[in-house]
């Protein structure tokens, strides 16, 4: 048996955007709920696309979007790759949905929390936890919280399977995500054994899958790929730019504390700039290639407005 790897676009939204049974199991694993009561019992899929009440603001197209029977949303994404604006597109998303549930006039006890779910595959923080908990809270008095957003980011290159207890589930969902690709050939029996996941698991078989669709998923790897090697070949060029910056600007800062200074900065704006040139140079190969503009954002990172330059 020949299997797709989840962590594509395709899959991803096939396996949590049309299986309401899937994606209650796998919000009720993974977010920080904390009582029975506080469960997911059912869900109805909403419109993934975020549009502003204003047409002139920008709107958005998350992965995954729906809402329980209490009214909660939840938001599900799947970021291949770090961005440092990714967080900033989270929580743009999250409080967009957050203030489109009230209309013009309403109160605001009407409001319900919004959940945003971020299943990353790749690595950001320093620390060694994959599971990553935001909340609004007060400085001082961490006990004090704003609630309505929550978010959770999970580093998957950071889970190692473990026994978990009471987090069983969870660990087979992550298992889930980070064992099973292209490359599969036969399934853990412990991911198989269990119904739910099971399920999820005969969503990947590459014969549930049309030619189109898959040279579709080839397609999407390629692009994750080539963006991969662009990144980092824009990191080593910015590196080397803000060096070879940085080493000027001490020489004029002059001696040791004007070297510090101007390799920090000299090096830093040279990588961001070298990777913000090599990122619209790709996103230009991509949409020479016929590739949808949500999916290069995606890809590469580049903003609305800067996509819009690309015309």
């Amino acid at each position: 048996m020949k299997y797709l790897d989840p962590k594509a676009d395709m899959t991803f939204k096939k396996v949590f955007g049309e299986h309401e049974d899937l994606v209650i199991s796998f919000l009720n694993s993974l977010l920080p709920f904390e009582s029975e009561d506080e469960l997911i019992k059912s869900v109805e899929y909403l419109n993934p696309e975020l549009v502003p009440l204003n047409p002139l603001k920008k709107d958005s197209i998350v992965d995954v979007r729906c809402k329980d029977s209490c009214g909660r949303q939840f938001i599900v994404e799947m970021q291949m790759m770090w961005t440092s604006e990714y967080k900033q597109r989270v929580l743009f998303n999250a409080s967009k949905a957050y203030v489109s549930q009230l209309e013009c006039g309403q109160d605001y006890d009407l409001l319900h929390p919004v959940y945003s779910l971020n299943m990353v595959n790749d690595i950001y923080s320093d620390s060694e936890d994959y599971y990553h908990d935001y909340r609004i809270v007060e400085i001082a008095e961490t006990n004090e919280v704003i609630e309505g957003l929550r978010f959770i980011f999970i580093e998957l290159p950071k889970f190692t399977p473990k026994n978990y207890g009471d987090k069983k589930m969870q660990v087979l969902w992550l298992r889930y995500l980070t064992e099973i690709n292209s490359r599969t050939r036969v399934v853990s029996e412990e991911l198989t054994s269990n119904p739910v996941i099971n399920k999820a698991v005969a969503q990947l078989e590459v014969s549930a899958f049309s030619d189109a669709q898959l040279l579709g998923y080839d397609r999407f790897w390629d692009m994750v790929s080539t963006a991969k090697m662009q990144i980092s070949s824009s990191r080593k060029e910015g590196f080397r730019r803000g060096h070879k910056e940085g080493l000027e600007a001490g020489m004029k800062e002059g001696l040791e504390k004007g070297m510090e200074k101007g390799l920090e900065k000299g090096m830093k704006e040279g990588k961001k700039e070298g990777i913000r040139e090599e990122r619209i140079k790709n996103a230009r190969g991509m949409k020479a290639e016929g590739i949808a503009d949500e999916i290069i954002a995606r890809v590469t990172g580049l903003t609305q407005e800067e996509m819009a330059a690309l015309q």
